[in-house]
C-alpha cells in the first residue's frame, strides 16, 4: 500500500508529546513491513538545522480568503520506503519557539497555520505524484484534510484515498470562532451540527471525526471511554454514532531505545535472567538525587508532564502519609507551576526521602525507569501512556489507575505484572502504595512480577500489523 501520514509533529524532528513519537515510529514500522510511506509535517524553526533536509524542487502557493501564502517543500529520506516531507512557510512556522503556542497561550493564527498544513499536504502529494491508498491523520491539527479532500480534490487521483483519523487526546479539539469559516474559505453548508459546527464554533477535530472513513484511538479502553459523557468532551454522541468505525489500537514503544540490556544511558545493564544491574542503577539513582543509599527502602518514581490529567495533585495529597513509612520517592518532570512548587515543598519537608528534578532530562528519565522499584501513574485519564510500558520492560512494577491504555497494558492481581487502583482518591492510591510495600517485602513474588512484565511485547511491529490490517480492509471495500 501507499500510505500518506499527515501530522503536526514527528520525532525526531519535532515533538511535544506522544503524538510526535507515534508519527515517527508507526510510519517506520509500516515501511519495515514493505509499504511505501510518506509523512508530511511543518518545518518549524527547530527543524532548520538538522542537516538532513534537501530540496524537492517543488513549492506551494495556496490561496485563502485571508491571502496568498506558500513556501518550498523539503525532504528527508529516512529509508528506501520512508520519506518525510516538510512544508516550509516562514510566516506560519518560522521565528517561533513553540509548535502550537508560547508563554502559556496558543498562537492566534493556529487555524491558518494548520489549514495550510492540511491543504498543503494534499497539494504536496499531488505535486510529487504520490497518490496514496490511505491518508492517516493525527489529532485536530489535521482535521480539515478529509474536508479538503472531498471538496477540493474530486476528479484527481487523490480522491480515491481513504482517510483514517487517529485521536491521541480528545480533550484537545482545535475550536475556533465562527469567523474562521470565512477566513479559511470553508463552505457554510459545513457549519451544521452534522458538520464542523460545535456550540457555534468551528471544531477541527470534529471535522476529522465526521468526514474520515475510519477512526482510531490509542487504546481499546480509551475508545470505550470517549463514548461516555465523562470523557467525551461533548463529542461522545458523535463517537457513539460512529462506533462502528472506531477502533482502539495500543501504541508501541521504541524497543531499541528502551531496552535495559543495551541502554547506553544506564550505569549498568541487565535483563530478566540477571537483575544485578538493576540494583546498581538503583544506588546510582539515589546518589544522583542526593538521597541516602544505606538500608533497603523501595524507591517509587515518576517521569511525567506535571499536569491535571496526570494526577500529580493526587500524588501530592497522598505522599505525605505514604512517606511516614520506609520508602523513597523521586520525580522528573515540568509543567504546571503549582505542581512544580508542590513537589519542591514535598522535597523540602522530606529531604532524606524525596528527590525532585524540575525539567526534561532524557538520561535521568532512563535512570528513574531502571533504578526505581515502582513507577507511579495515577492519571485521571490516559489515552494510552508509554511510561507504564517502559517500566514493565525495565522490571519496574507500575502502579496505575485503571483507565485508558493503563488498564490495557498493566495486569493486576496476584499473577499480574503491576498494581491497579480504581477510584481517583487518595485512599485508593495509598492502598495501592501499601500493596506495593507488601510486594516488595516478598522478593520472590516481586521477582515474578518483574519477569512477567519484562516478557511483554510492546514493540511497534505488533501495533503496526493491526493498522496494516485496518488499512487493508478499507482498501478492499
Amino acid at each position: 500500500m501507499k500510505i500518506l501520514f499527515i501530522a503536526s509533529e514527528v520525532t525526531p524532528f519535532s515533538k511535544t508529546g506522544g503524538l510526535g513519537d507515534v508519527a515517527g515510529a508507526l510510519p517506520t514500522a509500516l515501511a519495515g513491513l514493505g509499504h511505501d510511506v510518506k509523512i508530511v509535517t511543518p518545518r518549524y524553526q527547530d527543524v532548520r538545522n538538522t542537516g538532513q533536509l534537501l530540496p524537492t524542487g517543488q513549492s506551494l502557493v495556496l490561496r485563502f480568503p485571508f491571502g496568498e501564502t506558500g513556501g518550498p517543500i523539503l525532504s528527508a529520506r529516512l529509508s528506501e520506503r520512508l520519506e518525510v516531507l516538510f512544508l516550509e512557510n516562514e510566516a506560519f512556522y518560522g521565528g517561533r519557539k513553540g509548535l502550537y503556542g508560547d508563554a502559556g497561550s496558543e498562537f492566534a493564527d493556529n487555524p491558518r497555520r494548520f489549514a495550510y498544513l492540511c491543504v498543503g499536504a494534499l497539494q504536496a502529494a499531488q505535486r510529487l505524484r504520490f497518490f496514496p491508498d490511505i491518508i492517516h491523520l493525527h489529532d485536530w491539527q489535521t482535521g480539515l484534510v478529509p474536508v479538503a479532500l472531498r471538496r477540493g480534490f474530486q476528479g484527481t487521483p487523490l480522491a480515491r484515498a481513504k482517510c483514517v483519523f487517529t485521536i491521541h487526546n480528545l480533550a484537545y479539539q482545535g475550536q475556533f470562532p465562527k469567523r474562521t469559516m470565512e477566513d479559511l474559505g470553508l463552505p457554510w453548508d459545513l457549519f451544521t451540527p452534522e458538520g464542523v459546527e460545535f456550540y457555534d464554533h468551528v471544531n477541527f477535530l470534529k471535522a476529522g471525526l465526521v468526514y474520515s472513513e475510519s477512526l482510531t484511538t490509542v487504546s481499546p479502553t480509551y475508545a470505550r471511554e470517549i463514548q461516555t459523557p465523562e470523557q467525551g468532551y461533548g463529542l461522545d454522541g458523535l463517537l457513539r454514532r460512529r462506533s462502528h468505525a472506531l477502533t482502539g489500537i495500543i501504541n508501541g514503544i521504541d524497543a531499541h531505545e528502551w531496552n535495559p540490556r543495551t541502554d547506553s544511558y544506564l550505569p549498568a545493564r541487565y535483563g530478566p535472567e540477571d537483575m544485578t544491574g538493576k540494583a546498581v542503577c538503583k544506588r546510582a539513582l539515589l546518589e544522583r538525587f542526593g538521597l541516602p543509599t544505606e538500608g533497603n527502602a523501595p524507591v517509587f518514581g515518576i517521569v511525567s508532564r506535571l499536569a491535571w490529567q496526570k494526577g500529580v495533585d493526587l500524588l501530592l495529597e497522598t505522599l505525605p502519609a505514604a512517606l511516614q513509612g520506609d520508602l523513597k520517592f523521586v520525580a522528573v518532570g515540568n509543567g504546571d507551576p503549582t505542581l512544580e512548587e508542590g513537589l519542591r515543598a514535598l522535597q523540602a519537608r522530606h529531604p532524606k526521602q524525596v528527590g525532585v528534578h524540575i525539567g526534561f532530562d532524557p538520561e535521568l528519565s532512563h535512570w528513574v525507569e531502571a533504578g526505581s522499584d515502582f513507577f507511579l501513574m495515577p492519571s485521571r485519564y490516559e489515552p494510552c501512556g508509554l511510561n507504564q510500558m517502559y517500566s514493565l520492560r525495565y522490571g519496574t512494577v507500575p502502579i496505575v489507575r485503571a483507565t485508558g491504555g493503563l488498564v490495557d497494558t498493566v495486569e493486576g492481581g496476584l499473577d499480574g505484572n503491576g498494581i491497579l487502583f480504581e477510584s481517583f482518591h487518595r485512599s485508593a492510591l495509598l492502598a495501592a502504595i501499601r500493596r506495593a510495600l507488601s510486594l516488595y517485602a516478598d522478593p520472590a513474588r516481586l521477582g515474578d512480577f518483574q519477569v512477567r512484565g519484562m516478557g511483554k511485547d510492546f514493540s511497534w511491529t505488533a501495533s503496526a500489523r493491526k493498522y496494516e490490517a485496518l488499512f487493508q480492509s478499507l482498501v478492499e471495500e
